[in-house]
């Protein structure tokens, strides 16, 4: 299933860069940047759980902020793209 993980980090705050810092990388574990805090994560249920409860364990709830779109296995006419920074279709053939 697709799911589009979005977060938001108080950097200004105490240890705020850190946490940014380990969202980031956290999340490119799952799948990959499309925005600047904007991942699409092609997970099923159980790696989705990890991530949420991974990235939960991470924030400071009362200063940042985590949002979770769930698109589902059915993703592909859902998701509308225009501009530059086109991303690797992750269904697709990797080429090495």
């Amino acid at each position: 299933m697709l799911v589009v993980a979005a977060y938001d980090i108080a950097i200004t705050s105490d240890g705020g860069t850190r946490r940014l810092n380990r969202v980031s990388k956290a999340c490119t574990r799952y799948g990959q940047r499309v925005q600047n805090s904007v991942f699409e994560c092609l997970i099923d249920d159980l790696e989705f759980l990890k991530m949420r409860q991974e990235l939960t364990n991470i924030i400071d709830p009362s200063q940042d902020s985590l949002r979770f779109y769930v698109l589902g296995n059915h993703y592909e006419h859902k998701v509308i793209h225009v501009g530059t920074k086109n991303v690797q279709d992750l269904n697709g053939p990797l080429i090495m």
